[in-house]
């Protein structure tokens, strides 16, 4: 996977999260299913930032940017800033 297809891949679930935030104030609220979905795409948002950083990184230091991988929801979700 190379940086434009990551970013074409963010750009899909930011519009899905959008979506089911204006379903959220549209609905007063979302039904569980509907939650656990934005849950699930707000880590997958966070690994791939998480994977472009990691591969830009790569490409500026010399390294193979194809050498970085999706890391661990649990590691990405309890990044310290």
């Amino acid at each position: 996977m190379d940086d434009e297809e990551i970013i074409d891949d963010i750009g899909s679930l930011v519009e899905e999260e959008r979506a089911l935030r204006g379903l959220a104030l549209e609905q007063g609220g979302l039904d569980a299913g509907q939650r656990e979905r934005l849950r699930e795409l707000e880590i997958r948002l966070d690994q791939y930032w998480d994977l472009l950083r990691r591969r830009r990184a790569k490409s500026e230091y010399g390294g193979d940017p194809d050498t970085a991988q999706v890391q661990p929801a649990d590691e990405v979700e309890n990044y310290r800033g």
